[in-house]
Order: structure tokens, then sequence, then C-alpha cells
């Protein structure tokens, strides 16, 4: 770690491995060769992009080509862009450590309006100057992407080009045609153009703009004489991908380290949606609907968790309901996930379409509570946003969620949406009332939690409700106020989105250029982190927006349906006149039929039978988006046939795998002998973890050393990389027996975030072929050598960068606990020769008096600069260390320290303060291995044999169990 240019303060800031890269699965190229060297810099937290479907499908799209490469940085949090300023360090890339300004191409993906500031953020610690105007021929080119892309004006300053749709046909060849003008120094301007001629490119300098009388704002007129001359487009059309299946999912991606937001293997099953909310921009900019073919989806899922080990998948859609065959893809995909232990979560559920089966199937995985969105709580409401769900639709699903024993549900809806009222308000709490009674109506033995989560309208682009006006603040706390009166009487949980966020959402969702100056301000001015509530400041917006001279007005009241706007020279692909009647038809309440489904349905048929007798046409909007009805109807024909022909070959080897069984030898166990030794757990009986949690096990003490990136990972990111580990190598692990199922590990005491370790130790309880021969005490000790010998064998293969295996030893049943047999540890310190010398000399006088320091207060909690809190107190050291030597020549400090409960607690850092007499950073410890009593002498965890507890002496012998069964 020492040549990260990081190292030396990671330990101050809070998760340093958000910043350290390394992960598994990460790829890194050299620069020889490559005709464009890209970095996506993610404009929030390590932990969102990484969580970020996205990030994935860029990293492998464009890592893929061998002649280019992809790396990643993520915006630092206040602590770390604290450190970098103190130190004119720059933001670096993960992959190589390579600052953001050395790249040709540096690119975001713009998912919603509040992470612009932290665009800035990334451009400013990057070394790139914010304005495009602003940069020089040897700064990279700045690209931007995703869905805020649509109507990219605020950011028109600051991003050179932006790429409007989807990324996957145009990327590579964008990015090779920017390498080589680059290398063959070409001027800027004339790179930014030969871009800009390029389809879904849109680049903001060649683009007059002039205010709009009607709605006041700056709109795009079309190209400057400069513009003309490049030959630009008048408007800039967006690009997507006909057939998804072109590029399949990826299933190799970087596994966080840092717990990411959603730390599992999810897979996009398709793009678009049917059902035309009119509300919902990315129902519009996302079209037609394409989905995957559900063998690819099957494959991604199986190969994404067993390469990464991750303990869930899930998958993702706009609407996962309304995928053709989604009933029929579960029921094939969660056989195989049962088998891994894996949890299957499904986004975007809809309140139509969950038929019993299918809930039974996803809650086998161990999924425990669902999520789906009314998004209004009367029918009135629902007609006006276009939502095709009833209230019958709501409460059919509930009782049926209830009754399989989901213990919570939660629903989301919208507040503010055009021509509500006070009725429609209080229907959102009415129909939480409505679903916690259908619960109560069954009896259930504990009542299920009912969530509301409610969020603010806000009005977008290139959406039927573009030109409605958003609702005031007051009139949103109203509400606010309203529903959580609603809440307490009727003893649901109520979750809501800040207000004055979703105001500033609405600034820049239907901003011009002048917010672009607004930004700019806001961000001089400290603005960070705006979608997180700690960080978002009211006061600082409104400043920036009166130093500007900006009436906020202009972008939340009602703009005239015949005015220009801001975003209407990015060409979505519509129909003219198509938003503008579908908002008239919302104004009289009227529903628009889903596309791509008969009139009337709502659900798919399931099989090609039911498809076949369904002969009514598939409605189609009109929208203007090329929709073949005919080859949309043959492709879920196809997808249903393949899902069949999916279910017999998964039969076939369930066949195969169930004679192996019958023709294997068995091997017998008396049941008596496991008798007290495998406790029932509280699983249900359907419950994919319930064998895990209670077959016969195996416990075993693997030893292993924490280096490089690993240091800086804390204690709960060793319970996931473990796991993931065992999954890896093919090692099932036995299951804890409580309702939340994790697996039984136990560790040694935990480092601080920095230490490296040389024999770490964990227990880890795993269910091995023979394990009911272990557990009855059949197992000779050539059988527990050798299991040892092959574990160590497929850890070693699978453990994650900065884990080394050392050892394994198969315990023997009745083994002292890893807790009742540390009781020391030995550690080291860098110091360098001159620093040791320096200490050795003073060491035996500090030794002869008082060690004592002082330990300052508990750090408050928090995602901010680390602040210690309380008084402080004084440690003597003295009473917890054992020994301490300096070894000059090679520049170490070594000391063992006392680890026992009933001693005074001397934390590793406090030892060296006292010792040395400065503090050193953590990342110079290492801990060299963990001590248990042999006798009256200290020996290493690893050298120590089996050891146990001296039994209690017994008043009678005890009979020899009588044998009245077998296990086999």
């Amino acid at each position: 770690m020492a040549e990260h240019p990081y190292a030396e303060f990671l330990g101050r800031v809070e998760k340093p491995g958000r910043y350290l890269g390394g992960e598994e699965q990460q790829i890194r190229k050299s620069g020889a060769g490559l005709a464009c060297r890209f970095v996506l810099a993610f404009p929030d937290l390590y932990e969102i992009g990484m969580s970020h479907l996205g990030t994935r499908i860029l990293y492998d799209l464009v890592n893929g080509h061998d002649d280019l490469v992809c790396e990643r940085a993520f915006s630092p949090w206040t602590d770390m862009e604290a450190e970098l300023r103190a130190r004119g360090l720059p933001l670096v890339s993960l992959e190589t450590a390579t600052p953001l300004r050395e790249f040709d191409v540096v690119g975001f993906s713009l998912q919603y309006e509040l992470s612009y500031t932290n665009v800035l953020l990334n451009l400013d610690l990057g070394g790139i100057a914010l304005r495009s105007a602003d940069r020089g021929e040897a700064d990279p080119i700045v690209l931007a992407g995703g869905p805020t892309a649509t109507h990219p004006e605020p950011l028109a300053a600051f991003v050179d080009l932006f790429l409007v749709g989807e990324a996957e046909e145009v990327l590579p060849d964008l990015l090779r045609k920017i390498g080589r003008m680059r290398r063959e120094g070409r001027p800027r301007r004339e790179i930014l153009a030969e871009a800009a001629r390029t389809p879904g490119i849109y680049a903001p300098a060649f683009y007059a703009v002039e205010r709009d009388e009607r709605s006041e704002l700056l709109v795009v007129t079309g190209p400057t004489e400069e513009g003309r001359a490049f030959a630009v487009p008048e408007r800039v059309g967006r690009v997507y991908v006909r057939d998804l299946d072109r590029f399949p999912f990826p299933t190799r991606f970087p596994i966080p380290y840092a717990e990411a937001i959603f730390d599992r293997a999810a897979v996009e099953i398709t793009r678009g949606c049917t059902e035309g909310c009119r509300f919902c921009q990315a129902g519009i900019i996302y079209r037609p609907v394409r989905e995957r073919d559900p063998k690819q989806i099957v494959k991604a899922v199986l190969d994404g968790v067993d390469a990464a080990g991750f303990s869930e998948t899930s998958l993702t859609a706009l609407s996962t309901a309304d995928v053709s065959c989604i009933d029929p893809l579960i029921k094939e995909l969660v056989p195989e996930l049962k088998r891994r232990k894996i949890k299957l979560g499904v986004a975007s559920l809809r309140a139509y379409g969950l038929n019993e089966s299918l809930l039974d199937e996803i809650k086998s995985v161990g999924i425990n509570g669902l999520t789906f969105a009314p998004e209004a709580g009367t029918q009135r409401m629902r007609d006006v946003i276009n939502k095709n769900v009833s209230d019958d639709d709501i409460l059919t699903s509930a009782r049926r969620i209830f009754e399989r024993g989901y213990d919570r549900i939660k629903m989301y809806f919208i507040m503010g949406l055009p021509t509500e009222t006070e009725a429609d308000v209080v229907g959102i709490a009415e129909t939480g009332r409505k679903v916690r009674d259908v619960a109560r109506e069954l009896k259930l033995q504990r009542m299920p939690t009912v969530t509301v989560s409610v969020s603010q309208h806000v009005p977008k682009p290139h959406t039927p409700f573009q030109w409605a006006a958003m609702d005031d603040l007051s009139d949103l706390s109203q509400k606010v106020n309203l529903l959580r009166d609603l809440a307490r009487r009727y003893r649901l949980e109520l979750k809501t989105h800040s207000q004055t966020e979703s105001w500033l959402e609405c600034l820049f969702a239907r901003g011009d250029r002048d917010m672009g100056e607004v930004l700019g301000h806001a961000y001089a001015a400290g603005a960070r982190f705006d979608g997180w509530r700690e960080r978002f400041s009211m006061a600082r917006w409104t400043a920036a927006i009166a130093a500007v001279g900006v009436d906020p007005a202009r972008y939340t009241r009602t703009i005239p349906v015949d005015a220009r706007l801001p975003w209407d020279h990015i060409d979505i692909g519509l129909e003219p006149g198509f938003l503008a009647e579908e908002y008239r038809k919302a104004l009289r309440g009227r529903a628009s039929p889903p596309c791509g489904k008969p009139f009337g349905a709502k659900v798919h048929p399931v099989s090609r039978e039911a498809a076949e007798a369904d002969a009514r046409r598939l409605v189609c909007y009109d929208c203007g988006i090329a929709c073949d009805m005919s080859e949309m109807r043959n492709e879920r024909l196809v997808s249903l046939d393949n899902l069949v022909d999916m279910k017999h070959e998964r039969h076939e080897r369930e066949e195969q795998d169930r004679e192996r069984e019958r023709t294997a030898a068995p091997s017998l166990v008396p049941i008596e002998r496991l008798r007290g030794r495998l406790n029932p757990s509280k699983l249900a009986d359907d419950s994919a973890f319930k064998a895990a949690a209670e077959a016969p096990f195996t416990r075993v003490r693997v030893f292993f050393a924490k280096s490089g990136p690993m240091r800086f990972m804390g204690h709960l990111d060793l319970t996931r990389v473990l796991p993931r580990m065992l999954r890896r190598a093919g090692v099932e692990a036995a299951f804890s027996r409580g309702f939340n199922p994790v697996p039984r590990m136990s560790f040694g005491p935990a480092l601080a975030l920095g230490v490296g370790a040389r024999e770490e130790v964990v227990d880890l309880d795993v269910l091995l072929p023979n394990s009911d021969a272990d557990m009855a005490g059949l197992w000779s000790e050539d059988d527990r050598v050798r299991e040892a010998a092959a574990l160590r064998q497929r850890f070693a293969a699978a453990a994650p960068p900065g884990i080394d295996i050392l050892d394994v030893r198969v315990l023997v049943q009745g083994e002292r606990r890893l807790g009742e047999l540390v009781a020391a540890a030995d550690y080291a310190v860098d110091l360098g020769p001159e620093l040791a010398a320096a200490v050795a000399a003073e060491l035996p006088a500090r030794l002869a008096g008082p060690l004592q320091v002082e330990r300052p207060g508990k750090a408050k909690p928090g995602r901010g600069l680390k602040r210690a809190t309380g008084d402080a107190t004084a440690v003597d050291v003295g009473a917890a260390l054992l020994h301490a030597d300096v070894d000059v020549e090679a520049g170490l400090l070594r000391f063992r320290v006392r680890l026992s409960s009933d001693a005074p607690g001397a934390r590793p850092r406090e030892v060296v303060q006292a010792l040395v007499g400065a503090a050193i950073p953590d990342h110079k410890l290492t801990r060299e291995r963990l001590l248990a009593h042999s006798g009256d002498a200290l020996v290493s965890l690893r050298a120590l044999g089996p050891t146990f507890a001296p039994r209690k002496p017994r008043s009678e012998p005890e009979a020899e169990p009588e044998f009245t069964g077998m296990l086999v």
C-alpha cells in the first residue's frame, strides 16, 4: 500500500475501501497500444456507483475491447475531500491511481439532477477546469450520459459532449475517434465537432440559445455559425439498442469490498415499459420495450453469482410484473438459486400479477418483504397518471402476500400530482390502512409492517407532465403533516422525501443555462452531495439563485403547452403532439391502455398455448417509436418455448442427480450418535436455508494473512468477503438458525482499519459430504488432515486479492471456541531504521516508567469528518503490555499485548504511541499472530493443537445409547 498516493491518510477517513480499488474481477490494462483511456467518474459515493447497473454495463462494454480501457473513480466524501485539498493531491482512478486529468476522456453517468455539484467536484479534484471554455488542448474530453442527459442545459457550460440515449452501439467507436484525433494532435474544437456529427452526441458549444417569450426560459435555437460550418445536426436524436441480446448482461464485474447499497448480482432483464405512466420519464426515454432472452437472463444470473459469490441476486426492470415471461422465468430460476442458497429480489413489482405460486417461489429463497408502487391513493388519481392498477389489485396482492408469511409490505406513492385534491392525499394513507386491515382480518400470529413511502411529484422533461406546475413548498409541507397524522392513527410506517430537495430537483430538471450559472455559484459556496439530506443546504441554494438573479418560479410554474422548452432540441423519437395529447387526457381523467398487450389485459400468458389462444391485437400508442407488434408477439412465443426447453433440461439434470445419489454407496451413521448436536431452526419448512441450518456440519479453523487493500477492510467487510469465497470455492456454509439466516462464522478480535495481519483466524461451519460421520466422531486424524488439505487448496484458489490462505485445520467435535482461546497478540510496527534507532535508545526508560496515553472521546457517528465528543480518558498501557523490543536493522518495533477480558484494554495504536512517544499511522502496524495459553506458555493459535474444556465430573457413568435408527 505504500505506493498508493492516499496511503498515509486512509486510516483517517471513513470507509477507506471507497478509494483503493484492487477488488476481485477488477480489470487493469497497460497504457501501451490503447486507442483511448477512459475513466468513468461516477458523481456519487463508491457504494452508490458500484450498485448502479449502468456502471457495470459500461465497464464491461469498454473493457471488452482490447484497444480501450475503462477505469473508475467516484466522488470522495467530505473527509477525503478535505484530506486531498490539504495535501494538494488529485482525485485518482481506482485501477491505476491515475489522476483524472491524465485520461483521454472523463465520463459521467447522470442519474439524477442533485448529483450535478458532484460532477463539478470530480472535475475540480481531478485537476480539470470546470468550464468547457477554459480547457486547453491537453485536457481530457468531458463526456456525460444517462437519463438526465436528455435535458442537459444546466450542465452545458461544464460538459463538452453529451451522449443522448444508450451507449452500447456508440461509445466504443466514439472513444476510438477521440483517442485517435488526440494522438494526431488535432485541435480540441475539431475533435468536439467530429464527435458532434456522431448519432446521439450533443456538443453544447456549437448551439445558440435565446429566451422564449412564452416560458421565459433559455431555449436552444439551433447550431451557431461555427456549428453549421462543422455540419452539426439541427436536433440531436436519441440512440438506442434494437436487440439487447447482442450485448449480453455482464457477469464479471469488480466485486465491492466496501459495502455497496445493493450488494448483489443484479441483472437487467428488459428495457422500456409497456404501461405509459404519465409522470415517468424512464418509461418514455427507454422506449421501445425490449426483453432479453430468458436463457441469457438465467445464465447471467447464475454466472454472476457463481463468479462473485454474492448471497443475493435480483431481476431489474422498469416494471418487472409486465415482462412477458416473468412468471415462468422466476419459476425456472428459483430451483437453481435454492441449490446455491442465494436470495432473489424482484424490483419494480406492480400490484397485479402476483399469483400464489410466484409468491411462494420468491418466499422460498429468503425474501420476507415485497415492494410495489400504487403511486396514487385513489382510482381517480391513478387514472390521471395512467397507472393501470385498481384497489382490488392492491388488496388481493396484499392478502396473497400476507397469507404466505411475508412480514413486510412497502408501497410507493407520489403526492403533488396534477389535479390532486386533499381526498387523493388522504387516499394514500387509506390505502395503507386497507392493506393493514387485510393483515388484521387474517388473524396472523405476528402483525406485518406496512410502510408507505411518499415522494413529491417533480415534472420531468419528455413526459406528458412536463408542462405541469410543481406544488409549492408550503402546500407540500401541509400534505406531509396530514399524512403523518393519518399514519400515526393507522399505525403505518411513513417515509417521506425532502420537499426542498425535490424543489431543487425541479429547477434543474426543467432548467436552462441560467441554472448552470446557479450551479457554479452553489458549488463555489460548498454545495456537494445535495441528494444526501445531511449535506443539503437550502440557504446555500437560495443565495446562489439570488446571486445569479434567477426567478425560481420560472421552473416550477405551469408552462404553456405551445411554449418552446430548453430540451426541445433533444429528439427522443416521439410523434409531435403525442405528449400534449396525453397531458390533455390526464387533465380530463382519462386513462390510456398499456401498449404491447391486448386491450384490457394486465398480465401476460404463461404458456404458448394460452398466448396463441388470445388472438386479440396488441395495443399500440402510435407514439412515434417504431414497434413491430407481430415481431413482439413472436419473440414472446420464442421466450416461452425457451423456458419450456430449459425446464425439461433442468428436470433431466435433477433426475440424473437423484440417480447418482441412489446408486452411490450410502454412508450410514447411527442417528443416536448425532442426537443433541443438531438443533432445530426457526425457519419455515419451505425455506431454502432450513436444511443448511439444521444439517450435520464440520467446523474448520482457517488461518489467513490480510494485506494490500484488505488492510483497510473492516470486520463487517470480512463477514461479506469470506462467505463469497466459500461460494466460489464450492463449499457450502452452514447457516444460523434464526429468522434471518446468515453463514455461521466466528472471528478473532477485530483489527483497526489499515492494520495488516500475518496470521488471522476464523472458525467456519461448513457442510461436507461426510460431515455426519465427523459429528458422530467417526473421522480419524488422517481423515481430518486430508479434508483440511483439500479445503485449503479450494479456499486459496477462491480467495480475494489481499487474503492469503495459510492453513486450514478441521476441528475435533467439542474443541474450545476462538473466544475461549485468544489470550494475547504480537504486533510489529514499521518505523524505518532512523526512528527505530531513536525509539530503541528511549525504550528502556519508557518501559521503566508509567505508560499512559490519553484516549479521546468517542467519535460522533455520521458520514462527515470524524469529531471526538465527550471527555478524554487516561489509559494505562503498561497493564496490558507483556513485552516490547526494537529491531533497529529491520526498522521494526515489536510488542506483545494481553487480550484477556479481565485486564484493562489497550488499543494497539495506543501502545505504539506510548512506546514511540508519537502517533504512528495504523497502516504501519501489522498483527503478526494471535496467541493462546498452552500450559504456562503462550503459543500461536496455528501451532496450538486440539484444546478442550475440562469435563465436569459425572455422578454416575453415562449409559451407552441405544441405537434406534440410522441417518443416511
